[in-house]
């Protein structure tokens, strides 16, 4: 068994348990949208709707397996995730009431047009004591304006005032 089936049946067990009975205090899970994707139907999107997804090169699920790793015709570029592939992942985390898990989802999706070096710079920057707060709130208008990246965006500024409010800001 691969170590992404053994991930896929411990992540479908977990899932099965959380849609079996609600926690204590917990609504059950939400239907899914008409003409949405629902848990039960469509978890995992791997197994069950693999027509769903698609590689940032256009690449289906089939089109990469190990042989072609080992032919030099699948790249790192073509396993890299996709925003909607998040977007749908976040829906289906939505379905089973898991919303704050979408919503990290939904800010992953917006990510992946920030290039890998940049996202660890910003990372560095968001360290206290790292940047002052006009170089965070720089960071935020970047995110917003050239990403479109506004629930980031907005996380970044709201950092910027906790970090205020806490004296944590680089002295200018």
């Amino acid at each position: 068994m691969s170590q992404q089936q053994v991930v896929e049946d411990i992540v479908r067990e977990v899932l099965k348990s959380m849609l079996a009975a609600p926690q204590a205090g917990e609504a059950p899970p939400l239907p899914a949208a008409a003409g949405g994707l629902n848990p039960e139907r469509d978890y995992p999107l791997s197994g069950k709707r693999p027509e769903l997804l698609k590689t940032p090169t256009g690449k289906s699920l089939a089109d990469i397996t190990l042989a072609k790793v080992l032919k030099d015709e699948v790249k790192a570029e073509d396993v890299r995730i996709t925003p909607e592939t998040l977007k749908m992942q976040a829906e289906i985390a939505d379905g089973v009431n898991r919303n704050q898990f979408g919503d990290n989802l939904r800010r992953a999706a917006e990510l992946t047009a920030v290039p890998d070096q940049r996202i660890l710079e910003i990372y560095n920057a968001l360290r206290p004591y790292r940047s002052t707060e006009p170089e965070l709130l720089a960071i935020a208008d970047e995110l917003e304006t050239k990403y479109n990246a506004r629930q980031n965006a907005a996380i970044v500024r709201e950092a910027a005032a906790v970090y205020r409010r806490r004296n944590r800001l680089r002295a200018e």
